[in-house]
């Protein structure tokens, strides 16, 4: 095992590109040189010693005891020194193979080749007519949320960013030596600030910086990436984009609940989620501003060569009668040029409807689009490249991000609108929280009422156990407002292994709600519902969720088809693997046939948003793929296939997702196992970390049951220890459950769900380090449990290399692989810091001050540990 092990890092070393390599060891060997001139050429080579180390550990040439030593005879503070350097080397590590996959990227999309996995090939594999058709009905809705799983705090973030940007500089083609090196001498300055910059932050996130850094996203990614997945779409279906109609509609609607989620967060209110929806507003119209107005400066078009229509000319005219002092400027600035005109108006409109001047402002984001359109038509008989070119990337942002951005979404747990109904019925006076309740739909109004309805509407539900749970949200909207109550699309969300089965019953009740009925008839016979894949999987171990949730999905597909109803999913993924997460393009595919129907919405959360969203090229790569897989799961000859398949192996799946689901509750529901977790994780610390502005558990103390506790620091604290538990635990005895091997081998094959199952798998198991592991369980002092964890580890892995066929983990997926393998050592070194601390603060009689420093190191280890595994929670 030994052997192999250091043949696949060496193997891993090899594969690595060039220009990947060259940047790693530019970046490291710049941090180097800060380490040695700011901490001394000790600290250099204490970290250098600890490297080479955990390198040899895995070669098998000195035992791992040696670096426990090693790790136990610094000085608490040379100790977090060393730990900051390798969190420092990870960020710096992500950042290179960021930029390769940009490389990469562009690379691919330079050859002139059909992309796999992009909106082309979705376009030449189903034909233009069917992709026509799929379009009218085409909507990818990501959900922006605010789950704290992001542990880096915002200023390293931009430190990183910065980092980055000379990056690239010095990486540019064409540059001179004297360039080259002012490039390096800024990396260099901007590395020794990340140095500097504290990693831990030093107060909690309250939920209106949580939005911020959301925003974040959307001025630096989101505004300009949108238009340009458009456009690819529309270049596909005619390659004569620019000069003629888009026959691309926008198909993306971005929804947020940050500064809406308050479901266990006591810290959102309605006032914040007033002022959420204001900060949204306040950057969406800053960037239609910027937009329209640089837009407008390049329209210098004379009457002469592109006259304006009749219809444009007669709507200046009535402008410069509305308002002769803003028009007239604008026409002495612009003479003759009518369209540039017109365009700076509509950017004068806008810039009033931020600063809510009524006089000049657009009522709706439909005005502003009938302005837009006005300008397009004129332009479009004479200069038809200028009216479907930038102008229409504006065109599609309005229509896509319209005056709020994001459409805000409020999420509750039934419980409190059962508690605060019970009050109300009783009459006297009202609890703080009820207040709280019927205040957030007076909220929910007034955004409606400034923002129109499609700003704010949708109220989910969290643990809906019956039809009632719904009922009761429309009950308090008439009790805060009256005849006045907002329109809202309530959602029931289904949680639980029970709630998954109960779903359907569920909703036929609802049907005889008198609002839900409105609101179907208002809609077309549309409904939402909300399966959560977080708490599933922490009660049923991930093997048991994925197959439950895959069969509530053809309950729920059937159902819709018996009611008449469009029903859309809108599926609670986390980002880590233990909480539903994955490639999303693969989980779209993976779907129940005839449950996606054109329609697809996702969470999209924690170090997910950044991961994903960070960068333009990577942002669109991520669209296209997810779009890709909406419209190929879409079609008829996919569904069938995979219908097909899900048959055949029903019986398969059934006995994978008992045998599992009891292996599972075995371990996790035995006697005395939320303490022994407590002990062997740093999961009472990581609630310290201040990484979201929502507790980390349900009610106050140690968590006596995993309900106590909540999915992300469950899986935030299993990947600290290396175990990586709930991404596999269960699988194993799953599989072993099944008799033939050969139909494991060919529901792998032919099944995208079972497919994708076992890949995430994979993946969490090859993230796991078996001897690192054994050293975190160790501290609970339950070998029967630590026993019970490793031998199910080493049953799963070994039936799941079986039935993929693979000779080592990952193998079919090299550049995953080669980033797994490359960081182990590194984490290594991180997990030995961590653990030092860890047993200390479980084992030994400490001082305040003792405690202090060694929870400093503990919680800068965790932090580093999750920039070198690229997954929290």
């Amino acid at each position: 095992m030994i052997d192999q092990g250091l043949e696949r890092r060496s193997a891993a070393v090899t594969e690595m590109p060039d220009e990947l390599r060259h940047d790693v060891r530019l970046l490291g060997k710049l941090l180097g040189q800060v380490l040695a001139e700011q901490g001394g050429e000790d600290l250099l080579a204490d970290v250098e010693r600890l490297r080479k180390a955990v390198i040899a550990a895995r070669r098998g040439e000195i035992s791992a005891d040696v670096i426990t030593e090693m790790v136990a005879g610094w000085e608490i503070e040379r100790a977090v020194a060393v730990a900051r350097a390798f969190t420092c080397y990870f960020h710096l590590a992500n950042l290179a193979e960021e930029h390769y996959r940009i490389r990469t990227l562009r690379e691919r999309d330079a050859e002139g080749r059909v992309q796999r996995e992009s909106l082309a090939q979705a376009v030449h594999e189903l034909g233009h007519e069917r992709v026509t058709e799929l379009l009218e009905g085409l909507e990818l809705h990501p959900v922006l949320t605010a789950h704290p799983t992001e542990a880096r705090r915002r200023a390293v973030v931009t430190a990183i960013q910065r980092i980055s940007g000379q990056l690239t500089e010095y990486n540019a083609p064409g540059r001179g030596a004297s360039e080259r090196a002012e490039s390096k001498r800024r990396m260099l300055e901007e590395i020794d600030t990340l140095w500097r910059t504290a990693q831990l932050r030093s107060t909690k996130l309250d939920p209106l910086d949580e939005v911020r850094t959301a925003m974040a996203a959307f001025d630096e990614t989101l505004f300009r990436m949108v238009p340009q997945v458009y456009r690819s779409l529309d270049a596909a279906l005619d390659e004569r984009t620019g000069t003629r109609p888009p026959l691309a509609r926008p198909f993306i609607r971005y929804g947020s609940w940050i500064g809406g989620d308050r479901d266990g967060n006591p810290n959102v209110t309605s006032k914040v989620t007033r002022e959420t929806i204001q900060i949204q507003s306040e950057h969406v119209l800053t960037a239609l501003e910027t937009a329209c107005t640089r837009i407008a400066r390049t329209l210098t078009e004379s009457a002469q060569f592109a006259p304006c229509s009749p219809a444009l000319k007669t709507a200046l005219a009535t402008a410069v009668d509305a308002h002769p002092d803003v028009v007239s400027e604008l026409a002495t600035r612009s003479p003759r040029e009518p369209h540039r005109q017109w365009l700076l108006f509509a950017g004068a409109r806008i810039a009033a409807t931020r600063r809510r001047d009524a006089d000049l402002a657009y009522r709706s984001p439909a005005e502003l689009l009938a302005d837009l359109r006005l300008a397009q038509e004129s332009l479009a008989a004479s200069a038809p490249r200028q009216a479907y070119g930038e102008l229409q990337h504006l065109i599609w942002q309005v229509e896509t991000f319209g005056f709020h951005l994001a459409e805000l979404e409020v999420r509750q747990h039934s419980q409190v609108h059962a508690a605060a109904l019970e009050e109300l019925r009783a009459g006297g006076e009202l609890s703080e929280r009820t207040e709280e309740v019927l205040a957030t739909i007076r909220v929910i109004g007034w955004i409606q009422e400034r923002f129109g309805v499609t700003a704010c509407s949708r109220y989910v539900v969290s643990f809906t156990r019956s039809a009632e749970d719904i009922a009761a949200v429309y009950e308090l909207a008439r009790h805060a407002l009256g005849d006045r109550a907002p329109v809202l699309d309530v959602v029931p969300l289904f949680e639980s292994g029970q709630d998954l089965a109960n779903s359907p019953l569920v909703l036929s009740g609802m049907l005889d709600i008198p609002e839900v009925q409105r609101r179907l008839a208002d809609t077309g016979r549309r409904m939402e519902i909300m399966l959560g894949y977080s708490d599933s999987a922490k009660e049923l171990g991930p093997a048991a969720a994925t197959l439950r949730l895959y069969e509530a999905q053809e309950e729920l597909t059937t159902w819709a088809a018996e009611h008449d109803v469009q029903l859309r999913m809108f599926h609670g993924r986390g980002g880590a693997l233990g909480r539903g997460g994955g490639p999303a393009n693969r989980a779209v595919l993976a779907q129940a046939p005839g449950s996606v129907a054109g329609r697809f919405k996702v969470t999209e959360q924690g170090e997910v948003i950044f991961a994903r969203y960070g960068h333009i090229a990577i942002a669109r790569r991520h669209l296209e793929q997810v779009a890709n897989a909406v419209l190929l799961a879409s079609s008829p000859t996919v569904g069938a296939r995979t219908a097909t398949a899900a048959e055949r192996f029903r019986g398969l799946a059934e006995q994978v997702a008992t045998a599992s689901e009891q292996a599972y509750r075995a371990l996790t529901e035995a006697p005395g196992f939320p303490e022994w977790f407590g002990l062997v994780s740093p999961l009472e610390e990581i609630g310290t970390l201040r990484l979201g502005s929502r507790p980390a558990r349900r009610g106050l103390g140690a968590p006596r049951s995993l309900d106590d506790l909540r999915a992300i620091p469950w899986v935030f604290a299993w990947a600290q220890t290396r175990v990586n538990l709930p991404g596999w635990y269960g699988l194993g005895t799953g599989l072993a459950a099944v008799d033939s091997l050969d139909e494991l081998r060919a529901a792998y094959a032919e099944w995208p769900l079972f497919n994708v199952m076992l890949d995430n798998a994979e993946m969490s198991l090859a993230k796991t380090d078996r001897s690192i592991a054994k050293r975190y369980l160790a501290l609970g002092g339950r070998e029967d449990f630590a026993q019970q964890v490793m031998e199910e580890y080493d049953r799963t892995r070994e039936l799941v290399l079986r039935v993929t066929g693979h000779t080592r983990l990952l193998e079919n997926r090299k550049v995953l692989s080669r980033a797994v393998q490359l960081r182990d050592p590194y984490v290594d070194a991180l997990s030995h810091l961590q653990l030092r601390a860890l047993r200390a603060l479980r084992t030994e009689t400490l001082s305040d001050q003792e405690r202090d420093r060694l929870s400093t190191l503990l919680l800068l280890s965790v932090n580093g540990v999750a920039a070198g595994l690229q997954n929290t929670g």
